[in-house]
């Protein structure tokens, strides 16, 4: 078994007002920070075996927290990378509120190319994979994550066998953790979207 953290990236000033997608040169706000630093301190006493995340910046930011904490060195990876949202990288969520391919790809997720961008299902086998390859090289660990919201909503739906249409039910907030356990023969979802204490 192994036992999978899934933290999404702490607060940036674009968080809830525009897609920044893979734009580079997005960091922490000082609120960002904040919550980076009381994530690292939520995770000091929980063991971490090894440390991913997303090579975008705000992603790696927020790693570097936990890796002082755990005293590791934050892997990145691809497969954690942000979806590629194409056209609508960098806009805002009012510039795209009208927009009825990005109302499409709201309610009809499974199936709505993001235009010059990805699948969701495309980004969804991308993470998976990637989980699945952790799960591979630790089969007996526990390994973090940093990652974006909708890649985390995306792997905590493929295990717990929910539709890609209803993903949006759920919530990932800032500096938030998920907690699933995959087996061989099963996986089992431990925690989703704590920005609380944790205990190990």
């Amino acid at each position: 078994m192994t036992k999978i953290l899934l933290i999404r990236h702490a607060t940036t000033d674009s968080v809830g007002k525009r897609l920044s997608g893979r734009t580079p040169g997005v960091f922490l706000n000082e609120e960002g920070v904040a919550q980076a630093q009381q994530l690292a301190q939520r995770l000091a006493n929980f063991p971490v075996d090894a440390l991913y995340s997303s090579p975008l910046e705000r992603t790696l930011q927020t790693a570097d927290f936990v890796a002082q904490a755990q005293q590791l060195q934050t892997i990145p990876m691809e497969d954690f990378l942000e979806i590629n949202f194409g056209e609508w990288t960098n806009c805002t969520f009012e510039e795209l509120s009208g927009d009825q391919q990005f109302q499409r790809f709201n309610s009809f997720r499974s199936v709505t190319r993001i235009p010059g961008g990805e699948l969701m299902l495309e980004a969804q086998a991308r993470v998976i994979a990637g989980l699945q390859k952790l799960c591979a090289q630790h089969p007996h660990g526990t390994v973090a994550v940093v990652s974006h919201s909708d890649l985390i909503k995306a792997a905590v739906a493929y295990y717990a066998g929910v539709h890609l249409d209803m993903f949006q039910r759920l919530e990932i907030s800032p500096a938030s953790v998920s907690i699933i356990e995959v087996y061989e023969e099963t996986a089992r979802i431990l925690l989703i979207n704590d920005t609380g204490e944790l205990k190990p």
